[in-house]
């Protein structure tokens, strides 16, 4: 197992990630055929190597190397569990993990995927045994929660070490709980969802609650849907 890793891994000599201002996905540098980007967060891009396809390659941008060791112990603490990946090894750049299949919830809603309850559910029961393990949960978001066959598995496990409560996953649950009913199963166009979340990240500035923010929203969501 450690010997197919450590050559596909080699692929990985060719790439380069960099962080990017103002919470904007990573810029990837470089290319290899035996690797496909499936995935691009704030601090690292994930590939899938195609010679060793139950491997995923965790690259973090060189500006953030110092969480490799953090959500390597993260999950460590974690051990196996149905809700979470597992983390082979950690290296100076990237965690080697387990290739997960699946939709994010980010892709539901571009592709009009409808997200069941079940999925809510699984995410609270996730959390629930990161805290019986001492851990915090938190940073979780529609683009590090896959969607396996209606239930959930989450991605991102680095900020669970991390105190205070960014609250990210409460409001999401309260905007699916809410509002989810009616754009279930529409596609959403990408610069809508990219305008929301940009919003999100500072809707404090501009609204007294999260609620008043979440109506803004769906006013505009709503209005996107007219004919």
């Amino acid at each position: 197992m450690t010997g197919q890793w450590e050559a596909a891994s080699q692929a990985l000599s060719n790439i380069s990630v960099s962080a990017n201002p103002n919470n904007d996905p990573v810029t990837i540098y470089g290319s290899s055929p035996d690797l496909k980007c499936i995935g691009v967060g704030t601090d690292a891009a994930v590939f899938q190597s195609l010679s060793a396809p139950s491997y995923a390659f965790k690259v973090y941008a060189e500006q953030k190397l110092n969480k490799i060791r953090a959500e390597a112990e993260v999950y460590a603490i974690l051990g196996q569990s149905e809700f979470f990946s597992t983390c082979f090894a950690a290296t100076d750049k990237f965690l080697v993990l387990t290739y997960e299949e699946g939709p994010t919830l980010f892709d539901c809603l571009l592709q009009g995927i409808p997200i069941p309850d079940q999925t809510i559910q699984d995410v609270e029961a996730a959390r629930k045994v990161a805290r019986e393990k001492g851990l915090n949960p938190r940073d979780i978001h529609l683009k590090n929660i896959l969607l396996q066959n209606g239930r959930a598995k989450i991605l991102d496990v680095s900020e669970y070490i991390h105190p205070g409560n960014d609250f990210r996953w409460e409001h999401l649950k309260k905007a699916y709980d809410e509002y989810y009913q009616f754009i279930s199963g529409t596609p959403m166009p990408y610069w809508l969802l990219e305008t929301i979340r940009k919003w999100y990240h500072q809707w404090s500035k501009f609204y007294p609650s999260f609620e008043e923010f979440m109506g803004t929203v769906f006013k505009q969501t709503n209005y996107w849907k007219k004919p």
